[in-house]
């Protein structure tokens, strides 16, 4: 099988060729990355010799068309994904999760290729705290910010080409992710990071807001299922029973760190921060049998850590200005 990984030198793209090359050899990859700030080439440095690696843009119709061609399955993660910078300036948000995912389901549409979306539970906005409440696939859509609503809009591109043109597509939204590879910028590995480096950790608000973790492995394992088991049109939730506010998760890394759980700082809470996102993953588990990996969330965080503490090369040139943007913000 020949498969396209749009996105495949960022954080969960990444994991997914890593998690590929490893599991099925017989599977070759080409990875499609425009290598912004959160794809980097050192992220697929361990696998180089068994993936080809094109840079470009998913917005490049020649370019996708000629190698959509050449492809059995397109795995379709790359996006704009940091809310923040969605904020201050929406139009790379628009290019790349709507108009590029128009360029490439025009180009699966011309030569009936196979294709799976990436998406986000953030489509669906939020959720009180008190909520008992969990997203499925038929919660209406409800997005916050220019990230969630571009993502948002390319779920319902694919759902169109799926029904107008009989495109082979199916989509999942995912809970969020933790793990090797996240750019330094996401609260867990900009939390790690500074533990490494003997500073604080950084708090919004009260910490309150939830979010619903998962391993990356454990979202790519799924993403797998649904490619091979999943049916056409459908769209499958992944989540792992992870939820957590963001104070226990900083909570949990100093206690895995040795210190106090209580040695953090508040910082300005951000700008229409969503309350809490919590993921009903039944339809995955009972269609498909789907099981994740990582069920217990601090076992998965200390091996996060672990990885960091090991690839401090990685992390550490991009360190010092993502530090630098957030004192800007006062956070």
């Amino acid at each position: 099988m020949r498969v396209l990984v749009t996105g495949g030198a960022g954080f969960i793209g990444s994991n997914f060729v890593h998690q590929t090359v490893r599991e099925r050899p017989d599977v070759q990859v080409t990875v499609l990355d425009a290598l912004t700030y959160a794809g980097d080439r050192e992220s697929l440095a361990p696998v180089a010799d068994k993936v080809a690696l094109v840079e470009g843009s998913i917005t490049d119709a020649a370019l996708v068309d000629g190698l959509v061609a050449s492809s059995d399955l397109v795995v379709h993660f790359a996006a704009e994904s940091h809310n923040d910078n969605s904020l201050n300036d929406p139009s790379p948000f628009v290019q790349t999760n709507l108009v590029g995912t128009f360029t490439l389901l025009e180009a699966v549409r011309k030569h009936g290729v196979r294709f799976h979306h990436i998406s986000t539970d953030e489509v669906y906005g939020d959720l009180e705290l008190d909520d008992p409440a969990k997203f499925t696939p038929t919660t209406p859509y409800n997005p916050s910010s220019p990230y969630s609503s571009t993502k948002a809009g390319s779920d319902l591109l694919v759902r169109a080409w799926v029904r107008s043109f009989g495109v082979q597509a199916t989509i999942s939204n995912c809970s969020n992710n933790y793990g090797p590879y996240q750019h330094i910028e996401k609260f867990i590995p900009r939390q790690i990071t500074n533990l490494i480096d003997g500073v604080r950790p950084k708090l919004y608000g009260a910490g309150q807001n939830v979010r619903d973790w998962i391993h990356v492995e454990d979202h790519n394992s799924a993403v797998w299922a649904i490619i091979e088991k999943g049916r056409i049109g459908e769209t499958y939730l992944i989540g792992a029973d992870g939820e957590k506010n963001n104070l226990e998760v900083v909570e949990t890394l100093l206690e895995i760190f040795g210190l106090a759980k209580t040695d953090f700082e508040h910082v300005n809470d951000r700008p229409g921060h969503d309350l809490r996102y919590a993921i009903d993953a039944s339809k995955l588990r009972d269609e498909l049998g789907w099981t994740p990996r990582y069920t217990d969330f601090r076992t998965g965080l200390e091996a996060t850590v672990d990885w960091y503490r090991a690839n401090e090369s990685w992390w550490r040139p991009a360190k010092e200005a993502t530090e630098a943007r957030y004192a800007a913000q006062g956070q």
